[in-house]
This record gives C-alpha cells, sequence and structure tokens, in this order.
C-alpha cells in the first residue's frame, strides 16, 4: 500500500546492476612480447614492460619499466619507477622507487629514492638510497 511518489521513482536506477561510470585516464603502455629480443637503446614517453630480451641501454624518465616474469635484461635502466620479476643485469637509477618480487634477480647497483625488495628476491650490488629532492629545495627555501 505504501509507494513511493513518482518523484523518487524516477531517480533510482532502472537496473540496479549497472555499475557506475568511472571516468579515468588509460594507461598508456609498451609491450615487448616473449619472442622480441632488442639489441641497442630503448627510450618512451610511456611505460613499459618488458617480457623478452633487452640489450643495451633503457631510458624511461618520467615512467614505469616493468621487466616481467620471462624478461631478460642486459642494460642500465633508467626510470621513474621500476618493477623486476625477471632478470636484469645493470644499473637502475630510479627517480622515484625500485621494487624488486620474489621471483625477480637483479645484479647491478641501484640509486633510488625508495626500494622493495620482497622475501626470494635476488640482488647483487650496492644500494644507494637518496632523499626526496622537493624536500632539500623546501628546506633551502626556509633557511
Amino acid at each position: 500500500m505504501l509507494q513511493p511518489p513518482d518523484s523518487q521513482k524516477s531517480q533510482s536506477p532502472s537496473n540496479p546492476y549497472t555499475p557506475s561510470k568511472t571516468v579515468s585516464v588509460p594507461v598508456e603502455q609498451a609491450t615487448i612480447g616473449r619472442s622480441v629480443v632488442i639489441k641497442g637503446e630503448v627510450s618512451g614517453t610511456e611505460s613499459l614492460y618488458v617480457d623478452g630480451r633487452i640489450e643495451g641501454t633503457v631510458n624511461f624518465a618520467e615512467h614505469r619499466v616493468t621487466i616481467g616474469r620471462n624478461g631478460s635484461v642486459a642494460a642500465n635502466i633508467s626510470a621513474r619507477e621500476v618493477v623486476i620479476l625477471g632478470k636484469v643485469q645493470g644499473n637502475i637509477q630510479c627517480s622515484d622507487r625500485l621494487d624488486i618480487r620474489s621471483e625477480g634477480a637483479l645484479t647491478g647497483d641501484v640509486v633510488t629514492q625508495r626500494i622493495s625488495v620482497e622475501d626470494g628476491a635476488i640482488l647483487k650490488g650496492s644500494v644507494q638510497v637518496r632523499a626526496v629532492e622537493h624536500n632539500k629545495s623546501q628546506a633551502q627555501k626556509q633557511a
């Protein structure tokens, strides 16, 4: 007997299971497949996922480089963020963070602001953790 007025009926969705639309920016990511071998310099302005092999240098200064489980990299890597699930031989320079997952292996020196090494991961080399640069500039402004 009690029914909501017509104005309330129009506000409820016709299908209660329809997901709400969210606006998100699509993540642009280049992928190097399992069978691909690259020798030389690899650089770009989007994130990179490596499941193949790279020999040389990798430079993605403002983006993420992910070495997949099947990935093998014999190169120096420079990126904002590096995630290692495969094998890397070379030095890594991150402006933000390095993440070595449990199945990942790195042989080389690291310079980063943040680092995460999971149990089971292999890391052979030196690690230099630097303070966040914008904190230094704020301290100089206050002085």
